[in-house]
């Protein structure tokens, strides 16, 4: 009877995991970004870092977003932390908002060694789908506290119509 138990417990977790590793998977897949070295971003040398973890040519990070929809509009936000909005490019293209970016490391100006880098620096390509047509030359964007808010208005606005159908 203990080992029936136990072999529905393991079962019953494994499908937990395997479940959320899935939902993992699908809604953080667009989220993941490559990061590759820019003309700009200024990162150190390996031999000057300690983390074994660190690799110079490039690196991938998360860049969360929230896209959200109303009847006038999309409104997408992007967490892209630790930038300048100047160093933001946003264009909609191909029914995609896309959003290129440089994000630069900052040398530390004392003596001393990295011994962990974790954040992820240089130029990146995040590509949103946007679930409607939208009027890209009428489009706001704000950067505030590190996330991107972009807000498309919608190309057709069409309210729903009532039409009555006379009955013969």
């Amino acid at each position: 009877m203990k080992l029936d138990e136990l072999r529905q417990g393991l079962t019953s977790f494994w499908d937990s995991v395997a479940e959320g590793w899935q939902h993992l998977r699908r809604s953080a897949s667009s989220a993941l970004t490559g990061f590759k070295p820019g003309s700009n971003t200024n990162m150190p040398q390996k031999t000057q870092v300690d983390d074994a973890f660190y690799i110079p040519s490039g690196t991938w990070s998360m860049l969360g977003g929230d896209l959200f929809e109303d009847e006038n509009r999309v409104v997408v936000r992007l967490e892209v932390p630790g930038m300048d909005k100047n160093d933001l490019d946003i264009g909609v293209q191909d029914g995609a908002l896309v959003v290129h970016g440089e994000k630069r490391f900052e040398q530390e100006n004392t003596e001393g060694r990295y011994r962990v880098l974790q954040c992820a620096y240089g130029s990146f390509r995040r590509v949103v789908p946007l679930p409607v047509a939208v009027l890209a030359d009428r489009a706001q964007a704000t950067y505030r506290n590190g996330v991107l808010r972009v807000e498309l208005p919608k190309a057709e606005h069409e309210m729903p119509r009532k039409t009555a159908i006379r009955v013969d």
